[in-house]
């Protein structure tokens, strides 16, 4: 193994890879600000052992080819090792590639569908049983067991739909309908949609769509006439962002799970929704995916103090097993899968474009992302 120690009085420079165009810049562009925040919060700090974070910014404009090529060009053009970023997972496998090949450290701060372990990846967004698992239980418990799946048509709706159709089947349900739509679709293919889910009889509506397309999903459905309190939409990816982009009268009374809403009532949370609101303006939320990206900075940070090298063979080892008090609560990385437990949270859309929380874990629920334990993720307490 061979590496080299930074220079004494060089700053650190991290790569940033979140797309501030194209259809996903409506959730990707939280993420940016939430990495931005918690670098300019360790600046301010005095930096990593006395040396400021920059961070070298590339926009792949929602385009998956454009991740692998922006984050080659960090690492080979630019000599960066850490790369925090991707949204989609289509964007995360085009850059694992990268990495692995020239031993890069990707910090990937979003749910996704399961299923693999990287040694040059941090997970810390959520894996299926820190939230579809705890999404099944509630929706059958409090809607009924007929799903109909309306995705993105990429890798995560599709392996996501899979893990949902195992738990739901397993708990004596049925997918009574399944529709993929592309990630630039219009609104008017939504209609058809919700034709489609009223004639299935369908309890609810389980959405894996992204993007801007989320809007029109929700638009199409109050259109429809569908009623939240009957049959609602339950997601894993719609979040505060999304709320707020459709207007918050269209989304009122719809379920996602997530181990973080802005609603949470901590201090670690109310002091990181207050310079987010400082920084970005007092009608941005913060969601999930900007809080991943936001902690995982911090993570990093924290490790960079120890080994004061960023060097991947060196700092890995420092971030495993390493802990952080996130907005969400505490979390930590697993030694063993390079994931992160994280909490587990159900919420529902109110008029404010907030989510009430109406089940959470009792503590952080480890991240199992080959579901050999499936019932870890099930919500022990219930919030009334």
């Amino acid at each position: 193994m061979t590496w080299r120690r930074e220079a004494g009085s060089e700053p650190w420079r991290v790569g940033v890879l979140f797309s501030q165009s194209g259809v996903m810049a409506v959730i990707e562009e939280t993420q940016l600000r939430a990495t931005l925040l918690a670098i300019e919060e360790i600046n301010q700090g005095g930096g990593v052992n006395g040396r400021e974070l920059v961070p070298v910014i590339y926009d792949p404009g929602s385009e998956t080819r454009a991740f692998a090529l922006c984050a080659k060009r960090l690492m080979v053009e630019d000599g960066v090792t850490t790369i925090f970023g991707c949204y989609t997972s289509s964007s995360r496998k085009a850059v694992l590639p990268v990495v692995e090949r020239l031993n890069g450290l990707l910090w990937y701060p979003t749910l996704y569908e399961g299923f693999e372990f990287s040694p040059n990846v941090i997970y810390t967004g959520a894996a299926p049983n820190q939230n579809s698992v705890a999404l099944c239980d509630y929706l059958t418990e409090t809607y009924g067991s007929r799903f109909y799946f309306v995705g993105s048509d990429y890798v995560y709706p599709r392996e996501s739909n899979r893990v949902m159709r195992d738990l739901l089947r397993s708990r004596g349900g049925e997918v009574v309908g399944e529709t993929y739509l592309d990630l630039r679709a219009k609104r008017a293919d939504f209609g058809p949609v919700m034709r489609q889910v009223r004639n299935a009889g369908a309890d609810v509506i389980f959405s894996t769509v992204v993007g801007y397309s989320t809007v029109y999903l929700y638009q199409s459905y109050l259109e429809a006439g569908f009623d939240p309190r009957v049959t609602p939409i339950a997601s894993l990816t719609t979040t505060e962002s999304e709320v707020r982009a459709m207007g918050s009268e269209v989304a009122e009374g719809q379920i996602t799970a997530a181990p973080y809403f802005q609603s949470i009532a901590n201090e670690r949370n109310a002091r990181f929704v207050s310079r987010y609101k400082k920084r970005y303006g007092d009608d941005e939320p913060t969601n999930m995916c900007a809080e991943a990206a936001y902690f995982q900075v911090h993570l990093f940070a924290n490790a960079l103090a120890g080994t004061n090298t960023m060097a991947t063979d060196i700092i890995k080892p420092a971030v495993l097993d390493s802990d952080f008090e996130a907005p969400q609560g505490r979390v930590s990385v697993s030694a063993a899968t390079s994931h992160t437990s994280l909490w587990s949270r159900i919420g529902r859309a109110n008029r404010a474009g907030q989510f009430e929380i109406v089940r959470q874990s009792a503590m952080p629920v480890w991240a199992d992302p080959y579901l050999v334990g499936r019932g870890r993720a099930s919500l022990s307490a219930t919030v009334r």
